[in-house]
C-alpha cells in the first residue's frame, strides 16, 4: 500500500472526493470468494481504493456486459526464450492480459553472467508491467557444463536488496541439492525464507523429500497428475506449464478436475514460449482458456492465473486480486468462457497499445558472444557398434526417451535416414573445439539441417540433420552471423532468424522475427518434422543435461538418470 499518499487514497475510498478512474458496472471476478459480482471499481494513483457502488470518477468507463479480472501472472518465464527483447515480449504478452512476470534470467546468465542479468533488469525497468527476477541458481546447470560464465553465491549477494529480486531461480542441479553440496547449500542459505523455484522432473521418494527439505517451494516440470500429487503432498506449489514444446496443461488440469483436487496449490506458467506462439495462441490467457476447455471452472482457472501465483511469491498484498490497496492491474474480458481480452490496465492506465523501444547499443559486448572454431567434417562422424544409444523425441514434451538400437551405418559410421537424424553440439563460448555427436529418433528431418545457438542452458551451438554437408553449412552460417536459428537444405541456407543479443534474442522487431520464424517452422514440418514436435524449441532442449532421459552436450551423450556420459 502507498502510505505516502494514504490520506488522498482514503478520501477517495470514503467517497469524499472523486476517484481518478471508475470502471463501472462490470462483472468483477472475486478470487477470494469465487463470486462474480456486478459492481464498480474505483482507482486513484494506480491503486484500487474501493469496490462497490456508488463511486464517482474523474474518468469513468462503462463495462456493462464485460468481465473484470485481476491482471494475469506468469509464474515462471525465461524472457530470452521468446527470441525478442524483453520489452518486446511485454508488448506482445500484455495484450493477452499478462501484467506480471516472474522471470528467471538464467539463459542470459549462462552466456554473459551478471551482464546478462543486468540487461534483463534494465530492459524491463520501465515497461508497463511488473517484472520480477529470480536469481539464477544453476549457472552452469551442472558443474561440468561448457557454458559462458559462472554465477555463484558471491555474485548473487549484490542483488539481494533489489526490490525486484524475489528469490532463488529454478534449482536444476537436484543432485547437488539432495547431497547438500557446499556450493549449492551456500546459495540456498542466501535465500533462506524467500521463494526458491524448483526444477525436478521425475524426482521422487526420499530424494524428493531431501529436495523439499532444502526449501524448494514449487515445481514447473510435472508432466503427469501422479507426479503432481506426490509433490503437492509434500507441500510443493505446482506451476502448470504450457509453453511451445512442453505442453503439460491438459493432463494435469484434467487430473485436477476428475479428482476434485483443490486448486489452491496451482498456478500457470509458460517457461519457454516462442514469440510466434504467443502471437498466434496467446500467453497466460491461453492457459486459462485451455483449462476451462478441460472442464475447470472459469473462476478457478482465473485464480490460478492471478492470486495463487501472487501468494507463492509473497506478492498477495499488492497483486493478484481486485480489492482495496491492490495495484490497479486489470484484464477486461468480452467473454468469460473464451477469455476474450478486450482491454488491459496496469496501475490504472490502459496499456493495450504499448510499443517497445529496445535500447541495446550496437557496440555492446552482448552482441559478440559466439566464439567457436570452424567445425571439420570428421568431427561430425558418429561411430556405431552392434547397438548404439539414441535420443528418442517425445511429441509435446521436452523429456526424451533413451533407446538402444541398431543404427544404419556404412564402414562403421552412422548414416542418417528418415527415422534417425544426426545431432551435434558445438562449444561456442571459449573456442575449445569440443563437438559432441549422436543420433536422434522422432525428429524426422529429411534433406537438410536446422541449427541454433539457443541450446538450454549452456547455449552452445546445436545442429540436427540428415546429412553432414547441410549440418556444416548451418553451423558455419551461425558462427559468422553471431547466433540465431537457421535452416539449410541442398547446400543452401533457406531461412535464418538472427539473434545477435547473446545468440538468444533479436532487436529487429517482432514482425521480422515472427515472419521468418513462421516460415522456418513451416519448412521444417514440410521437410519431415512431425506435428506435435516444435522443431526449434525441441532442438534447443536436447542439450539440457538435467531433464531425463538422454541428452547431448559438447562432451557427448549424457544419461541424465545415471548422471554419466555414454561412450560411443
Amino acid at each position: 500500500m502507498d502510505f505516502q499518499n494514504f490520506s488522498a487514497l482514503a478520501a477517495a475510498a470514503r467517497g469524499d472526493v472523486p476517484a481518478e478512474l471508475v470502471l463501472r458496472g462490470g462483472n468483477v471476478v472475486n478470487v477470494f470468494t469465487g463470486e462474480i459480482i456486478k459492481t464498480s471499481v474505483a482507482v486513484t494513483n494506480g491503486t484500487i481504493v474501493g469496490v462497490g457502488d456508488p463511486y464517482v470518477g474523474e474518468q469513468e468507463i462503462d463495462l456493462t456486459g464485460k468481465y473484470l479480472c485481476p491482471g494475469f501472472i506468469d509464474g515462471h518465464i525465461h524472457l530470452e526464450s521468446t527470441m525478442v527483447t524483453p520489452s518486446e515480449l511485454v508488448e506482445q504478452a500484455v495484450k493477452c492480459g499478462t501484467t506480471t512476470y516472474i522471470v528467471d534470467p538464467h539463459e542470459a546468465a549462462n552466456v554473459s553472467g551478471a551482464d546478462g542479468i543486468d540487461y534483463i533488469l534494465n530492459e524491463t525497468a520501465n515497461v508497463p508491467a511488473n517484472v520480477f527476477v529470480m536469481m539464477p541458481s544453476c549457472v552452469p546447470s551442472l558443474p561440468f557444463e561448457d557454458n559462458g560464465c559462472t554465477f555463484d553465491a558471491k555474485e548473487m549477494q549484490k542483488y539481494l536488496d533489489n526490490p525486484r529480486v524475489l528469490g532463488l531461480g529454478e534449482v536444476m542441479d537436484y543432485v547437488s541439492t539432495v547431497s547438500a553440496a557446499p556450493m549449492m547449500a551456500e546459495k540456498l542459505a542466501l535465500f533462506d525464507g524467500r521463494p526458491k523455484d524448483g526444477h525436478a522432473p521425475g524426482l521422487s521418494g526420499n530424494e524428493l523429500n531431501a529436495y523439499v527439505l532444502a526449501g524448494i517451494t514449487n515445481d514447473h516440470e510435472c508432466s503427469s497428475f501422479d507426479e503432481v500429487m506426490e509433490k503437492r503432498r509434500l507441500g510443493m506449489h505446482i506451476h502448470v506449464r504450457e509453453g511451445s514444446a512442453a505442453r503439460n496443461l491438459e493432463p494435469i488440469v484434467k487430473g485436477i478436475v476428475e479428482n476434485g483436487q483443490d486448486v489452491s496449490g496451482f498456478s500457470f506458467c509458460t517457461d519457454d514460449k516462442h514469440i510466434e506462439d504467443i502471437h498466434t495462441e496467446g500467453h497466460i490467457d491461453h492457459c486459462v482458456r485451455k483449462a476451462i476447455a478441460c472442464g475447470m471452472k472459469p473462476v478457478d482457472a482465473i485464480r490460478m492465473a492471478t492470486i495463487h501465483t501472487a501468494q507463492q511469491y509473497g506478492l498477495q498484498h499488492q497483486l493478484g486480486a481486485i480489492a482495496p490497496g491492490m495495484q490497479a492491474d486489470f484484464v477486461v474480458l468480452d467473454d468469460l468462457e473464451t477469455v476474450a481480452v478486450s482491454r488491459v490496465f496496469h496501475r490504472g492506465a490502459d496499456v493495450s497499445g504499448f510499443h517497445a523501444q529496445p535500447k541495446l547499443p550496437m557496440d555492446s559486448p552482448l552482441r559478440q558472444t559466439v566464439h567457436c572454431l570452424p567445425v571439420q567434417p570428421e568431427q561430425l562422424q558418429v561411430p556405431v557398434g552392434d547397438t548404439s544409444p539414441v535420443i528418442r523425441v517425445i511429441p509435446n514434451e521436452i523429456v526424451t526417451g533413451h533407446d538402444t538400437v541398431c543404427l544404419p551405418q556404412q564402414n562403421g559410421l552412422f548414416v542418417p535416414n528418415g527415422e534417425y537424424s544426426k545431432i551435434a553440439v558445438v562449444e561456442r563460448h571459449h573456442n575449445t573445439g569440443k563437438v559432441g555427436v549422436g543420433a536422434v529418433s522422432g525428429f524426422g528431418i529429411r534433406g537438410g539441417a536446422i541449427a541454433s545457438t539457443v541450446a538450454h542452458d549452456s547455449h552452445n551451438l546445436s545442429v540436427i540433420g540428415d546429412n553432414d554437408g547441410d549440418m556444416l553449412l548451418a553451423i558455419e552460417h551461425l558462427r559468422k552471423i553471431g547466433g540465431g536459428y537457421t535452416l539449410a537444405a541442398n547446400g543452401k541456407i533457406l531461412h535464418t532468424v538472427p539473434l545477435p543479443i547473446m545468440g538468444l534474442m533479436s532487436d529487429a522487431g517482432f514482425d521480422n522475427v515472427q515472419t521468418e520464424l513462421s516460415a522456418m517452422i513451416a519448412k521444417a514440418h514440410e521437410m519431415g518434422v512431425p506435428e506435435g514436435v516444435s522443431p526449434l524449441i525441441l532442438l534447443s532442449f536436447l542439450a539440457l543435461p538435467v531433464i531425463p532421459s538422454l541428452r547431448i552436450t559438447p562432451r557427448g551423450l549424457f544419461d541424465v538418470e545415471q548422471m554419466q556420459f555414454i561412450s560411443l
